[in-house]
């Protein structure tokens, strides 16, 4: 079992073990440490930047989230005796180490329902917060707290939510490619009432990166950390569809390695419960986890601003590999296609697919894509989703189960567009 630990300055070790990974939280290491390398280095200065003072315990989640995604980049699957599940002992250094123990059991099942990995955790005492701001906190009008991730559903979730008024806070997580579209989408909602983060250069083998939405959640609470509201509660707009939040596994294969849980509704309960506990307030509200892709994008409200913008997006899951252009064939390019054709939109997006033609490519996602369509025609939908909804109530179910059979539909009738059924 690898072992890291993660510091803040105040708490420096007085021994380093060689056989042991360190990161040094919010700060540069002191020293030569070959094993010891910075984490969340921008942090305190985006905190000042935009007048951020957060509570303790959100400084606390925020260094547990960082915690857990470099641990996560630093430990590579291929060395776990299956290939993908490692076990990953994590020690995090908090303000309020009873309260974060207390939770322990909870915390390592969202992690490995997140990561797929056995995860053994301690939170030890911080002798002083990892951050400690000596600014005046900046109090803002907005009244929810908004992810911008430069996404389709992110675009239209927030058309949506400022058409009914609202005055969100635009907050993203920065990643290569994606950073100036966000820029560009908070310019036109209102371009002084956007934080964009990162977690800064993260070194590391391991490319899966599944933990990797839990640093977005916590740059959310930090930035929920300047509204203000009556009832004390900041409300977090998740703007996910369903079919993907979902994400059921479409073949065998994708049971394990090809099947996230960035917005997964047991992730998200899970992470609720921890912050309730934490007495954290705030609470995340998830608008499209009933609809498909093709509804969200049918029923945006504002359809002329939807068309001027839409196509700016970015879905694909290996945008980085294709000179930051979409690759047309995986699993999110599929959905993003499906999604377009369902809503009577003419697909025109920025810089077009690698595989425009779908039917010239030999990908793995869209054999899968094929094959679960075809599975549902001839066996139903329940043969497809099997036990994967066994978490939901029976209400619950009957919807979830609702949205991946209309996801199935759209993908159908997308690819019956290239003979490919």
């Amino acid at each position: 079992m690898r072992k890291i630990i993660c510091y803040p300055h105040s708490s420096l070790p007085n021994y380093f073990d060689s056989d042991v990974d360190y990161f040094e939280l919010f700060s540069h290491p002191a020293g030569s440490h070959t094993n010891v390398k910075p984490l969340g280095l921008p942090l305190p200065h985006e905190l000042k930047k935009y007048g951020i003072v957060p509570p303790i315990t959100v400084i606390d989640f925020a260094a547990f989230a960082f915690s857990v995604v470099a641990a996560d980049k630093l430990i590579p699957r291929v060395d776990s005796p299956d290939g993908w599940t490692r076990m990953i002992n994590l020690t995090i250094f908090v303000s309020e180490p009873e309260k974060w123990m207390s939770l322990k059991i909870k915390i390592e099942k969202m992690l490995k329902f997140l990561t797929g990995d056995f995860w053994a955790l301690t939170f030890q005492f911080a002798k002083a917060p990892a951050i400690q701001p000596t600014y005046e906190p900046l109090k803002r009008e907005n009244d929810c707290v908004f992810l911008l991730s430069g996404g389709m559903d992110s675009l239209v979730g927030a058309i949506d939510l400022l058409s009914e008024k609202r005055n969100p806070l635009f907050v993203s997580q920065i990643i290569r490619g994606d950073a100036t579209r966000q820029q560009n989408f908070a310019k036109r909602f209102g371009e002084h009432n956007h934080c964009q983060w990162s977690i800064g250069r993260l070194k590391g083998p391991e490319g899966s990166t599944r933990a990797r939405s839990i640093a977005f959640f916590a740059f959310a609470l930090l930035a929920s950390s300047t509204i203000s509201r009556p009832d004390g509660i900041t409300e977090i707009v998740v703007p996910e569809n369903g079919f993907i939040s979902l994400n059921v596994p479409l073949d065998s294969n994708r049971i394990g390695s090809l099947s996230t849980k960035t917005t997964h509704p047991v992730y998200m309960v899970l992470l609720q419960e921890i912050w309730n506990a934490l007495g954290i307030k705030a609470k995340l509200i998830l608008p499209y986890k009933y609809k498909t892709k093709g509804e969200v994008l049918k029923e945006c409200r504002d359809r002329k601003l939807l068309e001027e913008l839409i196509f700016e997006t970015n879905s694909c899951g290996k945008f980085q590999r294709h000179g930051l252009r979409h690759c047309g064939v995986c699993v999110p390019c599929l959905v993003r296609r499906a999604a377009f054709l369902e809503a009577g939109l003419q697909d025109i997006t920025q810089k077009g697919y690698h595989y425009d033609d779908i039917s010239k490519s030999n990908s793995m996602d869209l054999t899968a894509v094929a094959l679960a369509v075809k599975q549902v025609e001839l066996s139903g939908i329940n043969r497809l989703v099997k036990g994967n909804l066994s978490f939901a109530s029976p209400v619950d179910r009957s919807s979830y189960l609702g949205v991946v059979s209309r996801g199935i539909n759209e993908l159908k009738n997308f690819l019956k567009g290239y003979d490919m059924l």
